[in-house]
């Protein structure tokens, strides 16, 4: 079974930085993208940055280039969204996302997902 086990998230003040992580089982992670989605109340699902399979190319939002860093580790099976200077419209739930081909595609196919992890940002 293919799937993407979240850790990571939680409360952090604004100006704050987490780390999220997304590992992955039961699929050869250094055959897929992969990205990371958000989903905050009354705003839907928001695309926030993607990493090549061999993590050679990262792609970000435009709003969140200077804020956010996807990286992976192959080895673990493992790729990461270190998130600095959190503002409250940050706070959301965030999913690792499996890309269907080794390169990324915007808007995807993705056939797995992770559980989802709640960010929150607040004083």
């Amino acid at each position: 079974e293919m799937q993407l086990v979240q850790s990571g998230g939680g409360l952090v003040q604004p100006g704050g930085s987490l780390r999220l992580s997304c590992t992955a089982s039961g699929f050869t992670f250094d055959d897929h993208a992969m990205h990371w989605v958000r989903a905050a109340p009354g705003k839907g699902l928001e695309w926030i940055s993607a990493v090549k399979w061999n993590g050679g190319a990262t792609y970000y939002a435009d709003s969140m280039e200077e804020r956010f860093t996807i990286s992976r580790d192959n080895v673990k099976n493992t790729v990461y969204l270190q998130m600095d200077n959190l503002k409250s419209e940050d706070a959301a739930v965030y999913y690792c996302v499996k890309d269907v081909y080794a390169v990324v595609t915007m808007g995807g196919p993705y056939d797995v997902w992770g559980q989802g992890t709640q960010v929150t940002v607040s004083t």
